[in-house]
């Protein structure tokens, strides 16, 4: 009979013999090779497999059998005769090798080593198996199937960890553990009635008190209706946490209720998405969310949480691998043991102690020397302008005197030092050129793409200031109240600690010029990216910053229909605040272009509506005031009831001011 082939004269065999069809990888394919060799030369020492295990077993089994020792290398090394010798039989091998086996002992280990390097190749294999399929991990760390502990515990503790006192939601059973531990645990879950509004009311936190805003809606329709709130967020640069359901991880792309890839939708808005595997993943992705939000520019972060993760064991296993009679072939064996895997790695160590307090942020800090050398440019200025962001103009507070708005083109047409203090040189400032030329300019920003925007720009004055005359106010329009007269007496009796937040247009943007905040974080509107729709949450947030002062919702009518149902969410919470609705029925700084150039007022009209009675029917209280109505009479009576812990709606009917003429909405 031939002897063994070695490693080199494997090459030489036919195609036919080294190739089997069931192969399915590249170790496989060694072991065919080595199996076709073997069985054909010594069958009994590797027997017929049908597997890569098997064979592994089969290999393993058979050369560990083998003596390691220097008698047997010896004899191995000069048997090269092809007669047996009653010393050959006294061997403890023997049995391993056909009587009839002539070939030399070289041979034989040559293919023994091919078997042990192929072996290794699939131990490798398998290693690799063990890492991407984290057995090892599930092994030391089993998975509790009674525990009724659920993954909304976590996330609850990690917030608490990071002073979060509420979150704002609309409910959904994707999200429920978060909701039911959170009330649980004492954090204030406050339910609006539209989930952008629950972003907005995040936003407004996120702002006023300096932490995150943190907002969890539910999958799908939940998610996608908070898009515009975080963009929002993103160009406001506010940090916001919005935490969103998910269809079980197993479930993700096979058609399961509102499952969608939400991830994707979020990537260009947010700082940072992920989404939770594991019951242990979730305070290790939280705390880098958290950190992230707050560090370099502050901003909107997302976590998804798929349904699993969040439920307890018993429950998911219910759904994923409910009871049932046993598997009664491969298949079902096969899909029997992955589901049990699946749950096991998914809580595997959920319940281990980890770390949940917060992670140190990355907060740019410009060096001193910077700081020095701006401060020196300040000292010899003699005309320094300085220009802050819209959530801070109002820090110098009502009285200061240096607080310049109505004519603040002709400042920065003579500033010979500019300070822009988080402000940009987008549409507000004309791109830059509304800036002198000749000024020194210094900006402070922690977000370097928008400290050098428009940079480039040739900084000539090229806006024509706008010069008011309040004497306007007095001037009462044909019809209805004047809105420069409602202004100038709102002004008077707002007490030093109202917060105003702005959501409309027209009507806004005229209490801009009469209305001065009160105090840092006393004027909310929704910045850079002009988005109506936020006062309903902004003011939500407010409120619960400063629960005892007086908030105010400057609305237009046409803003406020994005929002008005969140009257209920204020009744049903105890939120007292004052809506003022400035109503002139009509979309009027888009009319006030569109009708001149185009002669139509298509898709600008709206009604006067009674925004007073559908206030009530929220449970608010309604108060209406037209022309003839005491002004004055009407916003104290508004300040009585909200001192009664009731929320206010002011629906005040103002006719259309030419006031604003020659502003514009893009």
């Amino acid at each position: 009979m031939q002897s063994v082939c070695s490693v080199g004269n494997l090459r030489f065999l036919r195609p036919k013999h080294l190739i089997s069809k069931h192969i399915i990888s590249p170790e496989y394919s060694v072991y065919s090779k080595a199996r076709t060799v073997l069985t054909q030369k010594s069958t009994c020492l590797v027997p017929t497999s049908s597997t890569p295990h098997r064979l592994a077993q089969s290999v393993v089994g058979a050369i560990s059998n083998f003596p390691i020792s220097n008698s047997v290398e010896q004899s191995v090394s000069h048997g090269n005769n092809h007669h047996h010798s009653d010393e050959m039989n006294n061997f403890h091998f023997k049995n391993l090798l056909p009587k009839s086996f002539h070939g030399s002992m070289e041979d034989f280990f040559s293919v023994s080593a091919l078997l042990f390097a192929s072996s290794a190749v699939v131990g490798l294999g398998v290693g690799t198996l063990l890492s991407k399929f984290n057995l090892p991990y599930i092994w030391s760390h089993k998975a509790d199937p009674t525990s009724k502990r659920h993954g909304g515990e976590i996330v609850v503790d990690v917030l608490k960890k990071h002073n979060v006192k509420q979150i704002f939601t609309l409910s959904g059973g994707h999200i429920s553990p978060i909701l039911v531990s959170a009330e649980k645990e004492g954090l204030r879950v406050v339910d609006t009635r539209h989930e952008v509004t629950a972003v907005y009311a995040a936003d407004a936190v996120a702002r006023m008190s300096g932490s995150v805003g943190v907002a969890v809606v539910t999958a799908g329709p939940g998610l996608t209706n908070t898009i515009t709130a975080v963009k929002n967020a993103q160009m406001a640069e506010s940090p916001v946490l919005l935490m969103g359901g998910a269809a079980a991880s197993i479930l993700q792309g096979r058609g399961a209720l509102q499952d969608i890839d939400q991830l994707a939708l979020f990537k260009p808005l947010c700082k940072f998405t992920a989404s939770v595997r594991s019951v242990r993943d979730i305070a290790p992705t939280l705390r880098k969310a958290l950190k992230i939000a707050q560090s370099g520019t502050p901003g909107p972060v997302f976590v998804e949480f798929p349904i699993d993760v969040l439920y307890p064991y018993p429950m998911v296993a219910r759904e994923i691998a409910p009871p049932g009679p046993p598997p009664k072939n491969m298949q079902q064996r096969v899909v029997q043991w992955y589901m049990q895997y699946y749950l096991n790695n998914l809580y595997a160590g959920a319940w281990d102690q980890r770390d949940h307090s917060p992670l140190p942020l990355d907060i740019p800090i410009a060096p001193n020397s910077t700081v020095e050398q701006c401060a020196a440019i300040l000292r010899t200025a003699r005309r320094p302008v300085i220009v802050v962001g819209s959530q801070n103009w109002s820090k110098l507070g009502r009285k200061s005197g240096i607080q310049m708005r109505q004519k603040r083109g002709d400042c920065l047409k003579e500033a010979d030092v500019i300070v822009l203090a988080g402000s940009v040189c987008d549409f507000r400032l004309s791109y830059g050129r509304s800036l002198n030329k000749k000024a020194k300019i210094i900006a402070v920003n922690r977000n370097k793409e928008q400290l050098y925007k428009n940079s480039d720009m040739f900084w000539k004055p090229a806006i024509k200031a706008l010069h008011i005359s309040i004497f306007l106010a007095e001037v009462p329009p044909e019809q209805h109240l004047n809105p420069l007269k409602v202004f100038t007496e709102l002004e008077e009796i707002l007490p030093d600690d109202a917060v105003l937040v702005a959501d409309g247009g027209d009507f806004v943007a005229t209490a801009s010029y009469i209305l001065r905040p009160r105090g840092p974080l006393m004027w909310l509107d929704p910045g850079a990216f002009g988005t109506l729709g936020v006062g309903g949450g902004f003011a939500i947030g407010a409120k619960l910053c400063r629960p005892d002062a007086q908030v105010w919702i400057i609305y237009g009518d046409g803003a406020c229909g994005y929002s008005l149902a969140e009257l209920d969410t204020y009744a049903r919470h105890k939120l007292p605040l004052i809506a003022l609705v400035g109503n002139d029925a009509g979309w009027t700084q888009i009319a006030r272009e569109q009708v001149p150039m185009f002669g139509s007022s298509v898709a600008c009209d709206l009604a006067y509506t009674d925004y007073h009675k559908v206030a009530e029917g929220f449970g608010a209280r309604g108060l209406f005031m037209g022309r003839g109505d005491s002004i004055a009479d009407t916003f104290r009576k508004a300040q009585e009831l909200h001192d009664q812990h009731a929320p206010v709606l002011i629906n005040a009917l103002i006719g259309k001011s030419k006031f604003r003429e020659g502003s514009l909405s893009v």
